[in-house]
């Protein structure tokens, strides 16, 4: 549980990016198959989890660390 709320907004980008990475497969894709990424559904999809994955953790707030100056 607590891995969750710490990573809750990544976990929504992957979830997102997958989404929308299927959407694309769908409605856009790739007629020849000779496309690598949207060819499938499920590379589609993986490449929209990493994709949302990366733009949801940057708006994650990182732990700082306090420095003690003895």
């Amino acid at each position: 549980m607590n891995f969750i709320k710490k990573y809750k907004l990544s976990l929504v980008g992957v979830l997102v990016g997958g989404i929308l990475g299927y959407a694309y497969y769908y409605f856009i894709g790739c007629e020849s198959g000779s496309c690598a990424i949207t060819s499938k559904p499920l590379n589609a999809s993986l490449y929209g989890m990493v994709m949302g994955y990366l733009m949801f953790s940057v708006f994650e707030k990182s732990e700082k660390k306090s420095q003690q100056n003895d």
